[in-house]
């Protein structure tokens, strides 16, 4: 099944460095930032946690220890958590602001940074638009959108473009048809190691 996936994750990677590639004047991204890997849900399927899992066998033990120090710690938050939001924390594969499974990561996290047509069909900007990254130079905080005006004054000719990238939609079972894969169960990354 691994080698399925794999083969459908070269066939999105593919597609979406393409999406970036196009949104280029718009992408800030930069090794090191990690905000898309902070305060987070992160869905993963379990295929997607097979898959990271198989890289996190290949780590070195000391980062596989510090990993699992992370997950007890997030742990211990959850417990703790009161309030009827979202518990939301940083990703426990992110050490110094680096993710340690990149090759492994899910759909979620490649996904990160272009602006996207929600479930709902709304337009989602990427919320480091609001801290100075991704779109952030076209981006009117006050109206929530793409302004016009900043897009003229930068003498950009590719406009921002809303890509269905989102994460419903990438593990539809049309996907799993085409690939023969299953994506199973879904749910937060941290609930896989509860």
């Amino acid at each position: 099944m691994l080698d399925n996936y794999i083969v459908y994750l070269n066939f999105i990677t593919e597609k979406l460095n393409k999406f970036f590639e196009r949104q280029k004047p718009f992408i800030f991204c930069k090794k090191g930032c990690a905000m898309c890997c902070k305060n987070a849900q992160f869905p993963y399927s379990k295929l997607e946690v097979d898959y990271l899992l198989f890289g996190y066998e290949k780590l070195d033990i000391k980062i596989k220890e510090q990993i699992m120090k992370n997950i007890e710690n997030i742990k211990k938050e959850k417990s703790k958590f009161k309030g009827n939001d979202i518990f939301k924390y940083d990703c426990p594969f992110l050490i110094n602001n680096e993710c340690i499974i990149y090759e492994y990561r899910g759909i979620v996290c490649r996904t990160f940074g272009l602006i996207s047509k929600g479930e709902n069909g709304k337009i989602k900007i990427p919320f480091c638009a609001f801290q100075g990254y991704n779109y952030a130079n076209v981006l009117d905080k006050n109206e929530n959108k793409i302004s016009a005006k900043k897009l003229e004054e930068l003498k950009i000719k590719e406009e921002p473009v809303a890509f269905n990238i989102n994460y419903k939609f990438l593990t539809n079972p049309d996907f799993e048809r085409g690939f023969n894969i299953s994506f199973k169960e879904k749910k937060a990354l941290i609930e896989w190691f509860i």
